[in-house]
């Protein structure tokens, strides 16, 4: 499949992130799923840091 044909076919979007960013493609009628995902305690490098510890002891 060329790359050109991926502009005649309907668009299929996986969105991980802004969960607004699906609620304008589902608007548009795009398939679309949304993926809730979130980093590990956070994100906060504190708590990170300390599961990483706890992994580590395991």
């Amino acid at each position: 499949m060329s790359v050109n044909n991926l502009f005649t076919q309907d668009l299929k979007v996986i969105n991980i992130g802004l969960k607004s960013f699906y609620n304008d493609l589902k608007s548009q009628d795009v398939t679309a799923i949304q993926v809730n995902w979130k980093p590990k305690a956070g994100g906060k490098k504190k708590m990170l840091d300390l599961l990483s510890k706890i992994n580590k002891s395991n």
